[in-house]
């Protein structure tokens, strides 16, 4: 098997343990749910304060978070009786996704090095 063949086969595998990630962060309104715990003055929030800050309904925000929190992009901690929601500190889909963009790169490079057309110059 050819180099470029086994370097697509190895972003084709990429690709697919970032794809609940990337369809995670694909939604509109899972975005908005990211920026709202991105710009808190806190440590993650509560569903109630989310809501407020989207202008979504409780069990919207309630079943956005959880489709973040199944992809590993947001985190929960307890407090009593109280549910806090973070952007998630588990580097393992982090670095998933920052190796398949940092591998999709190389490809690029490489293809402009062996002749392919630079759309940046058309």
């Amino acid at each position: 098997m050819n180099d470029c063949k086994k370097q697509r086969l190895s972003l084709s595998n990429k690709f697919k343990n970032c794809k609940n990630a990337f369809v995670a962060l694909g939604d509109e309104t899972r975005q908005s749910i990211i920026v709202a715990l991105l710009e808190s003055d806190n440590i993650g929030m509560r569903v109630g304060e989310i809501t407020k800050k989207t202008y979504l309904s409780r069990p919207a925000v309630s079943h956005h978070l959880k489709i973040l929190k199944e992809a590993n992009i947001i985190s929960m901690y307890k407090k009593g009786t109280m549910n806090f929601y973070y952007i998630s500190t588990n580097k393992t889909i982090w670095n998933e996704i920052k190796n398949l963009t940092d591998e999709v790169y190389e490809v690029i490079q490489n293809a402009s090095a062996h002749g392919y057309p630079d759309e940046d110059q058309e």
